[in-house]
């Protein structure tokens, strides 16, 4: 049976495939079904190359202008027992001789602006800053709380206010809280920028211990006691930043996740399915990675726009290794023999 999915991925093997340099071809002419004999090349190609079942059919369309001098356009199906391909794009040569493939990308935009900062709570430098880093975050997630920890105030210590730091949430379904947490501290995002981070590091240092009993560490954690601590560290937070209590309280207890659920399809669109995952102008990075890849990017990041990178990041030295101690007694001259 013909697989038509597997169909495009086989068939870009035939990427600049000669029919044959000394073969009697017609000249391909746009508007103009192919020759005969040309078609007849085509499809033995195409079913070399993607092995199709002797049953099978090809369709190839009459050939169309393309935007690469020396070739036409033409798209080619493949059907069998019912099933239809999706059209494949290929190039002829004007000559008739030589089949290809041409992928074509827009890379006009710039690739910061795959992922917005706007109406984000931020750290680091203003928005105009020349490096946008964007973190898709889970706020129970441990590898997230290890580089919210540790990554993040070097970058921002490293560069000041070169980089622009946002997170958008990414909640994951095997979090229970996750949602919760997220929700509560965006309660705080318009409202105090301050009162948000704060809350973050808060959530993120103390993820380990959200649903403890506090009166019984050994007692299983719950989903309701974690959501009135959230709710808790929440409030404190808005208080300690003189946020106005009645509109948090009413924002809390709305539980609204609608924009939690716009982040996260923005995350799925662009490929993420874990968390961490980094944007640096555009760049994705997935999961824990060195602290100098981190660094090497945003460098790279800096010189594209025009702007100097601190000085080459060096790996901490490693602390010598101690000399093993002597035994007490022991001697390293030689006895005299007896």
């Amino acid at each position: 049976m013909l697989n038509l999915r597997s169909l495009p991925s086989l068939v870009l093997t035939a990427a600049f495939a000669s029919l044959g340099c000394h073969a009697q071809t017609a000249s391909i002419v746009p508007g103009q079904p192919l020759a005969p004999a040309t078609a007849r090349r085509v499809e033995v190609l195409l079913r070399q190359k993607a092995n199709l079942p002797p049953d099978s059919a090809v369709q190839i369309s009459v050939p169309k202008a393309s935007e690469l001098p020396g070739y036409e356009s033409l798209t080619v199906t493949f059907s069998n027992e019912g099933k239809v391909s999706k059209p494949i794009n290929f190039l002829l040569s004007s000559d008739g001789k030589t089949l290809a493939q041409f992928n074509k990308f827009d890379i006009s935009a710039d690739p910061r602006s795959l992922v917005s900062a706007d109406g984000r709570p931020a750290r680091g430098g203003p928005l105009t800053a020349p490096v946008l880093i964007v973190g898709f975050d889970d706020l129970e997630c441990p590898y997230c709380a290890r580089l919210h920890e540790s990554i993040f105030p070097a970058i921002t210590a490293r560069y000041g206010d070169k980089v622009h730091i946002v997170y958008k949430d990414f909640p994951l379904e095997q979090h229970p809280w996750a949602m919760r947490a997220a929700v509560d501290v965006n309660c705080l995002a318009t409202a105090s920028p301050t009162g948000y981070w704060s809350a973050v590091d808060y959530i993120h240092a103390h993820s380990s211990e959200i649903g403890v009993d506090p009166k019984d560490a050994k007692a299983e954690k719950t989903l309701p006691r974690a959501s009135d601590q959230l709710d808790q560290i929440t409030r404190d937070q808005g208080a300690a930043q003189h946020v106005d209590a009645t509109a948090l309280d009413a924002c809390i207890k709305k539980q609204d996740t609608s924009s939690i659920e716009v982040s996260r399809k923005l995350g799925t669109s662009l490929g993420v399915d874990s968390t961490p995952s980094l944007f640096i102008n555009g760049a994705k990075i997935d999961g824990a990675v060195p602290i100098s890849f981190i660094y090497q990017i945003i460098d790279d990041a800096l010189r594209a726009e025009n702007v100097p990178p601190p000085p080459p990041y060096v790996d901490p030295a490693k602390p010598p290794t101690p000399a093993p101690a002597a035994t007490p007694g022991a001697s390293t001259a030689a006895k005299p023999g007896n």
